[in-house]
């Protein structure tokens, strides 16, 4: 795969990126349902095979199980060691609840346990996972913590995710922004408007998730799937997966499937595609849970899409709102 520089780092990454969500299994909030460990670590390692040289985590994905699938992972690797991102500042308060948090103490404890977990020395992106309420100095105190583990070595390069344009102004004030991770698909495009170009504009790498709306525009996901989702599994309850949304979401994946005929390729893969030819768009996480998935999306960075299937895209959208 070709390879894009991330913002003011030095780590040249591939366009896609293996993302570790939903391999975090069952237990908690924002849980995908059950999931084999061992297909987990099949999917990292097909997608290391397929050219992808980053992986993205959270220390929250499965409250730290993630990780640890990721540190399997990664020792029984045989090939070069990937780029490791990982996140911080989600954490469990005395009720179960999950909660951000950006107090230096918490920060310094997490980015501990995140380097046992996965076994690594150091972390090449440590991100804080999302901003406090708008009015909290919170920001600020998080943020110098950051930057003092980088100082420390502790990590290479931090970043930030689901920050908007003023909270990306009051880190940068501080210290330079590698990168912001939003979330960016067919079917939730607001960071179009402000955020990307403002990344643009003052050279913040930009690693967007859920490129393939979670699942939505794989092609896979039928009403009967979405119907037959555990419990457990928070897309069962997220409107994009319910009406009204959920009979236009379809029409598009219709598009989708479509178009990936003309080019031998998957929906999800013409999905991730679309995300990357914006040119603030430094890479797309990818999420697979096993070696099948994997292959059906890891090489979407290969697909460049014609003038008029973006065309037909856009007139998708301009009939829906129509």
């Amino acid at each position: 795969m070709q390879v894009r520089t991330l913002g003011n780092s030095d780590l040249k990454i591939t366009p896609v990126g293996y993302g570790a969500w939903a391999i975090g299994g069952s237990g908690w909030q924002f849980a995908w349902g059950p999931q084999d460990d061992n297909d987990s670590i099949s999917a990292i390692h097909r997608s290391l095979e397929l050219g992808v040289n980053w992986i993205d985590t959270a220390a929250v994905y499965g409250l730290g199980h993630s990780e640890e699938v990721v540190g399997r992972a990664l020792k029984s690797w045989r090939g070069p060691r990937p780029y490791v991102f990982t996140k911080c500042v989600r954490r469990l308060d005395e009720s179960g609840q999950l909660r951000t948090i950006l107090k230096s103490a918490s920060i310094r404890e997490e980015v501990e346990s995140s380097l046992r977990r996965m076994g690594v020395d150091v972390i090449d992106l440590y991100q804080i996972h999302w901003p406090p309420n708008p009015d909290s100095a919170d920001l600020e105190e998080g943020w110098s913590t950051m930057a003092e583990l980088k100082r420390e070595g502790k990590v290479r390069w931090i970043g930030v995710s689901n920050f908007n344009v003023d909270q990306l102004k009051r880190a940068a004030a501080i210290a330079p922004i590698t990168s912001l991770q939003p979330r960016y698909s067919l079917i939730h495009r607001e960071v179009e408007a402000e955020i990307l170009p403002y990344c643009q504009g003052y050279s913040i790498g930009v690693i967007v998730y859920s490129p393939m709306g979670s699942g939505l525009l794989t092609g896979a996901m039928t009403r009967e799937r979405i119907s037959n989702l555990p419990d457990d599994d928070w897309r069962r309850r997220h409107a994009d997966f319910n009406e009204p949304n959920l009979s236009r979401n379809l029409e598009l994946v219709d598009l989708l499937e479509k178009i990936a005929r003309n080019h031998g390729r998957t929906p999800g893969e013409v999905a991730i595609a679309w995300t990357l030819q914006n040119p603030a768009v430094t890479g797309a996480i990818v999420g697979a849970r096993n070696a099948k998935q994997a292959d059906g999306v890891m090489r979407a960075a290969e697909l460049h899409l014609r003038g008029e299937e973006v065309l037909q895209i856009a007139e998708f959208f301009a009939a829906s709102v129509a």
